[in-house]
């Protein structure tokens, strides 16, 4: 399989690792849209949203418990939003599920 995230989680490309555990796999964006801009991946390939079910939705809720502990560890004490992208439409730029977790400043109501 030749997915960008996979590689990262493997080690095979570089990234600046800001998590990590059995399910879940988090680091800074190389191109941040705020101040604090971390992707959260599963280390299962699950390409979008539209692909969990039952056999891999373990990482999503891995994910989810995760993702206040990485936006604590970041600093993010005032709020945080957690976006993802699912399919063309929607610019999602690697097909391996991913969400971001953005902050560090007032986020407008329009961004995401």
């Amino acid at each position: 399989m030749d997915c960008l995230f996979c590689k990262i989680i493997a080690g095979e490309i570089p990234s600046s690792k800001v998590y990590e555990d059995e399910y879940v796999f988090a680091f800074n964006d190389i191109a941040p849209q705020t101040p604090v801009h971390i992707l959260v991946v599963p280390k299962e390939h699950i390409c979008c949203a539209d692909a969990i079910d039952a056999d891999n939705s373990v990482y999503v809720a891995k994910i989810f418990e995760a993702v206040p502990k990485i936006a604590a560890a970041a600093g993010l004490k005032n709020g945080y939003r957690v976006i993802t992208n699912c399919g063309e439409d929607a610019c999602q730029s690697v097909k391996h599920l991913h969400f971001h977790i953005m902050g560090g400043r007032k986020l407008p109501e329009n961004m995401g």
